[in-house]
């Protein structure tokens, strides 16, 4: 190495070997020559690309990305029930294994991301936080509309005789019960699933399971959210006793201090929104893992033509609108609707209630 402008004369003949190093490279017409006969290098073999691994799963190559999370049931249970994504926790058990509390500390990641960021200049809102409750209901409905096929069927109800045959029960009742309209429903609700038993199922891996009791879970608003306490064995209760325990299931739900077994379970469920005027029909979601819902609307005042002597007059009936909401893999179209008349049968005619 030598300084700009120094001179560099004195180095024009030097070569590797004045400094002790490997042999000087041959002139330059020998390497012309050798050029001119050495063969083209071929071109590098590409590397093959690696292959996806897969398995084999009923017969076909399943791809690995596709596979279902390696995870006890306990932390798949714990994932739905906080609402986090099975398949974004990496495992810290044996070969990769989701434990629960792999899943908690995903839960607790999750929950630090969602902090409240701060407000907008001049925005007015305020974030709630989301109760363990909340969480269980968000992730039941979630799972309720991703796992079950939906599909309802709907029916204008006449309520009329009911009404009649309600106040009179009530009249003669000297203040030992009150029946209310969804009493009547109810029991309504659990003939027709024994005259329609697909419908009194569930959906189980591998089978179905059909139910020889009717157990009502019955949608009741708290403070805390939706909860559905159980009126067991309800084919074989009478009236009085079927509003004698909504009551008390549906006063302490409201005062949280229902058992697990009390609101867990059940095999057709009832959400009656009558109370409410503004509310003609609704849909509901399936309350898993049940295969069906009964919605109900307000009872309106329709006007229906009848036909006498005299020509065409007209009458006001009382009806409601049912909707009921049928899983798919368990109740098919035509077994819906069959349960749907089944259940108009028994609520027009509510002599049969008393049977």
């Amino acid at each position: 190495m030598i300084e700009e402008g120094e001179d560099a004369s004195a180095f024009a003949d030097f070569t590797i070997e004045d400094a002790g190093g490997a042999k000087a490279p041959p002139p330059k017409e020998e390497a012309a020559e050798a050029k001119e006969t050495a063969p083209a290098p071929s071109e590098a073999p590409k590397p093959a690309p690696t292959p996806v691994q897969e398995e084999t799963t009923g017969g076909k190559l399943q791809p690995a990305l596709d596979r279902e999370p390696n995870a006890n049931p306990a932390a798949k249970r714990l994932a739905l029930e906080n609402g986090v994504k099975i398949s974004s926790v990496k495992g810290s058990g044996p070969g990769g294994l989701i434990t629960e509390a792999d899943i908690k500390k995903a839960a607790s990641a999750a929950g630090a991301a969602a902090a409240p960021v701060a407000a907008a200049p001049g925005a007015s809102y305020k974030d709630i936080e989301t109760s363990s409750m909340r969480k269980t209901i968000a992730a039941r409905l979630q799972e309720s509309v991703n796992t079950n096929p939906h599909y309802f069927v709907a029916a204008s109800v006449s309520v009329t005789k009911l009404l009649k045959l309600r106040q009179a029960l009530n009249s003669s009742a000297d203040g030992k019960y009150k029946l209310s309209v969804n009493d009547f429903l109810i029991k309504a609700c659990a003939v027709a699933c024994k005259k329609v038993p697909t419908v009194n199922s569930s959906w189980r891996e591998g089978y179905i399971r059909q139910f020889n009791n009717v157990d009502i879970s019955v949608a009741v608003a708290t403070p805390l959210g939706l909860m559905t306490p159980i009126v067991k064995n309800v084919e074989g209760l009478g009236l009085e006793s079927i509003s004698s325990q909504v009551k008390d299931l549906g006063k302490r739900a409201r005062d949280g201090k229902l058992k697990p077994e009390e609101y867990q379970g059940g095999t057709f469920t009832i959400s009656n929104m009558g109370m409410n005027p503004a509310i003609d029909r609704f849909t509901a979601v399936i309350n898993p893992p049940q295969a069906g819902i009964l919605a109900v609307g307000t009872t309106k005042k329709v006007a229906v033509p009848v036909e006498t002597e005299e020509g065409t007059s007209i009458e006001w009936d009382d009806q409601i609108v049912v909707t009921g909401s049928f899983d798919h893999k368990v109740v098919d179209g035509a077994v819906g609707g069959e349960w749907i008349r089944e259940f108009k049968k028994v609520v027009e005619n509510p002599l049969e209630l008393l049977l």
